[in-house]
């Protein structure tokens, strides 16, 4: 499969998506998140843009004349170089497979805290150095930085935290 990125105008990704599939793009998408606010004491999911400005482009055959993207209104520019034909590649290939698979919609994911280290349990970050770098509890989020395009990104990701139990060193374990 072939990955393209297009930077578009933020308030025009969601049609500039539509449109590409309507001129027969297979799939074409501006990934989005769910995160929790707190409204009136209650955490909400809202749905915000992952990548604001972004839409993700994917086809079984590579593209060498960009015709689909003409007359397309919202459509900035390119992402990538001409030698590469303007595909994603490596870790942006990567990164923008898992969200394929994902159908461009990131939901809640699982956070671990064992001690003074959080992990995070979903492969969607790990190969663009995704780390997280802050957590609000009471708000039930944790904020995922990590590397796309060259570029320094964050997101603020709806989370369930599980804290584990370490076990004491002189605790010994016993059978029934």
């Amino acid at each position: 499969m072939y990955v393209y990125c297009l930077f578009c105008q933020t308030q025009k990704c969601r049609s500039v998506a539509y449109a590409l599939e309507q001129r027969g793009i297979p799939r074409a998408f501006s990934p989005r998140i769910i995160n929790r606010q707190r409204v009136k004491g209650k955490n909400l999911d809202v749905t915000f843009d992952l990548l604001p400005g972004y839409v993700f482009v994917y086809t079984d055959e590579k593209l060498n004349a960009f015709d689909a993207f003409r007359g397309v209104t919202g459509i900035i520019r390119r992402l990538g170089d001409a030698e590469s034909g303007y595909e994603l590649t490596g870790t942006d290939y990567d990164f923008a497979m898992r969200l394929y698979r994902k159908d461009g919609l990131v939901g809640h994911m699982t956070v671990f805290k064992i001690g003074d280290e959080v992990r995070l349990d979903d492969p969607l970050f790990a190969g663009c150095q995704g780390r997280i770098t802050r957590l609000d509890v009471k708000k039930q989020r944790a904020r995922v930085d990590y590397q796309f395009a060259n570029m320094s990104c964050h997101a603020w990701i709806a989370c369930d935290l599980i804290t584990a139990v370490e076990k004491p060193e002189n605790e010994t374990k016993t059978e029934l």
